[in-house]
């Protein structure tokens, strides 16, 4: 028996894992399809106005751009499948390597704002389900639909006025390390975390009280309230399980959002991630580097989605089965 449910764990698996690197595929394709039809010639904001002909067309030539389009991809795919993204265009420095240094700060910056919608959003979707239709369930559906309807950078502009700007508690730009100081680094990330994680925040929250409403609706919760189990028992040690699998998901998905989200965020607190690296590719018509930047953010999102896809099929194995697939 237990054969069969590891076999059948394997084969979901790997459906996922072929899912992913066909959905990749597909991003890789459509990135570097967008990125070298837009208008503009890279040589000429290269080398500037002043370049002469010749100069312009012997450096489209060392870059390849006179080539067929699909010849230039699959150069450029064979490149990445080695962990060779080619040169940032703007910086001269390989693109791997450039992404690798700004990934920490991103990957540090959505971790903290997880982590603070997580602790922030749980208790209160439990405390609006358990007290469904009271003012305690408006409060919190009010501030839910208000982080819900607000675009993340005016958190952060509300953020920096009040806690940089009016009581100068918090800095409203910069990053430190955390390995090095992590009192300068959650001082640091303070701001830009809860700006990116207050949609997060929101989405958890309904969806954490719609899950626990509807599992306080099921037979086995009133089967547990005539045999006199205390309600405290009910919510904490049965009831809240079984909600947290869809809120699992919902993280899940929203982690990859996160990595969309932080383009804008890193911007507006000055913060040196991966999203203010695109955002300044994107500027220059850095090419190599818009593509290699958006490559990554996609791959974030897909190994989030991949991960919380194995572990909610291994919470629930159900999903193993042709339904869940």
């Amino acid at each position: 028996m237990r054969s069969a449910i590891d076999a059948q764990f394997a084969r979901y698996a790997a459906r996922r894992v072929g899912l992913l690197v066909v959905s990749l595929l597909g991003v890789s394709v459509v990135t570097f399809g967008i990125v070298n039809v837009l208008p503009g010639d890279v040589a000429l904001l290269i080398l500037g106005n002043r370049a002469s002909p010749e100069r312009l067309e012997a450096l489209r030539q060392s870059l390849g751009l006179n080539r067929p389009i699909w010849i230039r991809y699959l150069d450029w795919l064979g490149g990445v499948l080695t962990g060779d993204m080619g040169e940032s265009l703007r910086f001269g420095d390989p693109v791997a390597r450039l992404i690798v240094q700004r990934l920490p700060a991103s990957a540090f910056l959505a971790g903290a704002a997880v982590v603070i919608a997580v602790t922030v959003a749980i208790p209160l979707g439990v405390v609006a389900g358990q007290a469904r239709n009271t003012w305690k369930d408006f409060t919190t559906s009010v501030v839910a639909f208000t982080g819900i309807s607000l675009p993340d950078f005016f958190w952060g502009l509300v953020l920096i006025l009040v806690f940089a700007e009016f009581f100068s508690v918090l800095p409203p730009s910069g990053y430190v390390n955390p390995a090095v100081d992590p009192i300068g680094g959650l001082r640091h990330v303070a701001l830009p975390a809860l700006s990116l994680g207050f949609a997060l925040m929101a989405h958890l929250t309904r969806m954490t009280r719609s899950s626990l409403i509807e599992e306080l609706r099921a037979g086995y919760v009133r089967l547990a309230r005539s045999k006199g189990v205390s309600e405290r028992d009910i919510v904490y040690r049965h009831a809240l399980r079984n909600a947290f699998l869809p809120v699992l998901t919902v993280i899940g998905l929203q982690i990859g959002f996160l990595f969309s989200g932080i383009v804008i965020i890193e911007q507006v607190f000055a913060y040196p991630g991966l999203g203010r690296l695109a955002f300044q590719a994107l500027l220059n018509r850095d090419t190599t580097l818009i593509q290699g930047s958006v490559l990554t953010i996609a791959t974030v999102f897909m190994l989030s989605n991949l991960i919380v896809d194995l572990l909610y099929a291994v919470l629930d194995p159900r999903v193993q089965t042709g339904g869940g697939a």
